[in-house]
């Protein structure tokens, strides 16, 4: 691996001195069992060193591609660094579906259930929601799986590569549905500051997003996508709790291509060319910036709106946009919406890490009264013992870890210090 090597914004170079791409399992399973540091790498789309290492890196993207449909239990097995967008086409005409998909049909399906990715919806779990079993090589080169209801279960899923190389995930399926997609733009501000006010907001179609730049005034736009099932075609009003329906297709960020972006305008298509924000086709922008992102109960969204809603002088000058969306509670150990159901906000910046890292300080500080999580895989500076704190179960991950990685071939720097041995 040449130092040239980094992530998919550009902001990490990998340390590692070798990126292994095994093309079977029983190659890999000797590459993890001879190796004395080893991490995990999916589709680079992390934005922090979660995935780094001063030792090899293993991408499992190069095995043999799985996508097995199990009818009688309506799930599929898949390889674990296939992309989503590899893989939704074939479920969809085989009459499946996913239950949600996140903002890009880019990444690894494996890497996403690790970190606790999601899309939106608040009746909709993150991507790792859907893990009824994980199957991975652990650090003596065995190949075990853990599956749903088994104690360990809910420690394995979202694992941040922790405990071993995920080779293969089952995943729960649902009918194939078809979703419509409408842009409203400028929602007042006023119709996010309660509970039921932002409950009627964010349940008004199965998944919706909130686009803000922070700088005052309304919502730039929200993003709703209506599952069409038995309902048929639906048409959508000009107005909106005091928002307009947008006059054409519509990017997130102002000034991007549309083009890059889902079929909006209310066109009836299939659940995975719908739930994602961008097609797979198209790079979704270039790559230059940073991310992070926040989850806090849901009840406490209005509270936590306007706490961000004081600060934001010092949000917006260095944002590109920030996301809302929901996620339904989960009982995985590390999800930051374990327990609870929640609201992200996701902020995306400029690619500025000096001048966003204080920032990152003043929003941590904002959020803390609401018990705020952030997401394992973009950049924030909580500190490990204010995220112990925040994961009732975080001790027995910790002891999860040991018991699979004994002499910690799978930890590095990111590990040693969220979760010191």
């Amino acid at each position: 691996m040449t130092p040239a090597e980094k992530n998919w914004a550009g902001n990490i170079t990998f340390g590692a001195r070798r990126l292994r791409t095994p093309r079977s399992e029983a190659e890999l399973q000797e590459i993890v069992a001879a190796g004395t540091t080893i991490r995990a790498l999916g589709t680079r789309h992390s934005f922090n060193t979660v995935a780094d290492t001063t030792g090899e890196l293993v991408s499992v993207a190069e095995l043999p591609r799985v996508v097995e449909i199990d009818r009688e239990a309506s799930a599929v097995t898949v390889s674990a660094g296939m992309r989503f967008g590899e893989f939704a086409g074939v479920l969809h005409e085989n009459g499946y579906a996913l239950h949600n998909l996140g903002s890009l049909p880019h990444i690894s399906v494996a890497g996403a259930c690790a970190t606790g990715t999601h899309g939106s919806g608040v009746g909709n779990s993150s991507l790792a929601g859907a893990v009824r079993a994980v199957e991975m090589v652990t650090a003596d080169g065995r190949t075990v799986e853990l599956r749903r209801g088994d104690a360990d279960f809910p420690g394995a899923v979202v694992a941040l590569g922790a405990l071993g190389v995920v080779t293969r995930l089952t995943l729960d399926l649902v009918p194939a549905f078809d979703v419509q997609q409408w842009v409203y733009e400028d929602l007042p501000v006023s119709r996010l500051g309660d509970t039921d006010g932002f409950d009627e907001v964010m349940s008004a179609a199965y998944s919706v997003s909130l686009f803000t730049d922070w700088r005052g005034g309304p919502v730039g736009q929200v993003w709703l996508k209506q599952r069409g099932d038995s309902e048929g075609v639906r048409q959508a009003p000009a107005e909106w709790l005091g928002a307009r329906l947008a006059d054409g297709p519509r990017h997130p960020i102002q000034g991007m291509p549309a083009r890059n972006c889902t079929r909006q305008e209310g066109v009836p298509g299939a659940w995975h060319q719908r739930l994602p924000h961008f097609r797979l086709e198209f790079t979704p922008s270039n790559g230059d910036e940073l991310q992070s992102e926040y989850f806090v109960a849901r009840r406490d969204a209005p509270a936590a709106f306007e706490a961000l809603n004081r600060i934001r002088e010092r949000i917006a000058p260095l944002l590109q946009i920030c996301e809302i969306r929901t996620v339904a509670r989960d009982e995985l150990w590390l999800s930051p919406a374990n327990g609870r159901d929640s609201v992200a906000f996701h902020f995306t910046w400029v690619q500025d890490t000096a001048a966003v890292t204080p920032v990152l300080g003043a929003i941590e500080e904002a959020l803390a009264p609401f018990g705020a999580r952030p997401h394992w895989g973009k950049v924030f500076t909580t500190s490990p013992g204010t995220l112990r704190a925040l994961y009732g179960r975080y001790a027995d991950f910790e002891k999860l870890m040991a018991g699979f990685d004994p002499e910690g071939k799978f930890r590095n720097d990111f590990m040693e210090r969220h979760f010191p041995q």
